[in-house]
């Protein structure tokens, strides 16, 4: 079995739908023990808005149950643009492990995210000058890397580029402009000693050394029958607006937050309890309903973080009220706080719909999919 540790949970689910395009199985727990009848056991530990102390814990905690539970390997997702508390969580992972040396390698050149001359950039744009740079809870003030992470405690950190030397007690952040430097790159893991850490292809690149990918995990389960259909776009990104926008111009019922939200005022239980009703009577008529938060990008974390709660708050009861046949969650912290208040603490990775986007069962329940992707990707053709 292999572990992953994950701050979120579109990333432990785009980790999984990894594994499954190499037909590995994959399991997403967010507490409890490993099955232990699954190729990789993804460990969401929720951790990315936690206190620093507190991240540091549940990290820790979770290396040390996928060792005990027989992982032969473990690799700490962290997200590709480095928000969160990246490197206090690699060193509770190495301190854990009793390992001294870890490669972080965030990039996923295939999807336009990269790392040159220790800048860092989206599609050829420095990454400050993108819509990261506007980030309410970590906005990514510079393209500078080591300007994006916090100085390690216990280890040094350099950027590491074509000499590929990975030197004790030091997290390398490896450069990566082409998916053949992230080959490269796996190919430098060359001792169980080694931490490695990092995005979605890199963990891809490791897995393709042990066992080449041999299907896109779209035949492991059947197209999902046509039924009805709960978008949750918790986030204001470029991506959320224009499908929230093109799902109204296709007369698709959209239900949005009020506009005072914005400045920090509460959501009235009236208010949530006539948007959920809207939204349960709009099956009546529509086999797809949207809610989103529907207003204008927050620069304060603590308010974009209530706005996700609030459109999280009405899909629970919508869902509680209307037969679904499909989920879909927008934003980690959305997909995160819908799990929590559904009370979904173990998740199976069915199907990789595109890089990023994943499609998951509850349980051993496959009457309700879930299918979940970060805020700033777009969602498959099929469904726009």
């Amino acid at each position: 079995m292999i572990g992953v540790i994950a701050d979120d949970l579109t990333g432990a689910a785009e980790i999984g739908a990894v594994g499954l395009r190499h037909g590995l199985r994959a399991e997403i727990i967010r507490s409890g023990e490993p099955k232990g009848d699954t190729d990789i056991v993804c460990f969401d530990t929720d951790s990315r808005s936690c206190s620093s102390h507190d991240a540091a814990k549940k990290v820790a905690a979770a290396a040390q149950l996928l060792r005990a539970a027989g992982a032969r390997w473990i690799y700490k997702k962290v997200d590709s643009v480095l928000r969160g508390h990246v490197t206090l969580e690699v060193e509770a992972v190495m301190q854990q492990l009793k390992l001294e040396r870890a490669l972080l390698l965030p990039a996923n050149p295939s999807l336009g995210r990269t790392i040159r001359d220790g800048h860092y950039y989206i599609h050829g744009k420095l990454i400050h000058k993108t819509e990261f740079g506007r980030d309410p809870e970590y906005p990514r003030r510079s393209s500078q890397v080591l300007r994006l992470l916090k100085v390690p405690e216990k280890f040094s950190i350099c950027l590491g580029n074509g000499d590929r030397l990975l030197p004790g007690q030091t997290i390398v952040i490896g450069e990566a402009g082409t998916p053949q430097d992230v080959n490269e790159w796996a190919a430098a893991i060359s001792s169980p000693e080694i931490l490695p850490a990092g995005g979605s292809e890199f963990f891809s690149a490791l897995l393709d050394r042990e066992k080449p990918a041999t299907m896109n995990g779209a035949d492991r389960l059947p197209s999902p029958p046509s039924g009805r259909e709960l978008f949750i776009c918790g986030t204001s990104t470029e991506s959320s607006r224009k499908f929230v926008t093109a799902a109204r111009r296709r007369k698709q019922p959209v239900m949005t937050l009020p506009a005072e939200l914005v400045w920090g005022a509460e959501l009235s239980p009236t208010a949530r309890a006539s948007i959920t009703r809207r939204a349960v009577e709009a099956f009546d008529t529509h086999s797809r309903v949207i809610l989103a938060v529907g207003l204008p990008l927050v620069q304060d974390a603590g308010i974009a973080r209530k706005l996700s709660q609030n459109v999280v708050q009405i899909a629970e009861g919508v869902i509680n009220e209307v037969p679904l046949t499909h989920v879909f969650a927008e934003g980690g912290a959305t997909a995160s706080e819908l799990v929590r208040r559904m009370r979904w603490p173990r998740l199976t990775v069915q199907r990789e719909q595109a890089p990023g986007v994943a499609t998951l069962s509850v349980g051993n329940d496959q009457s309700t999919l879930l299918t979940i992707k970060p805020g700033t990707y777009t969602w498959p053709a099929q469904w726009t």
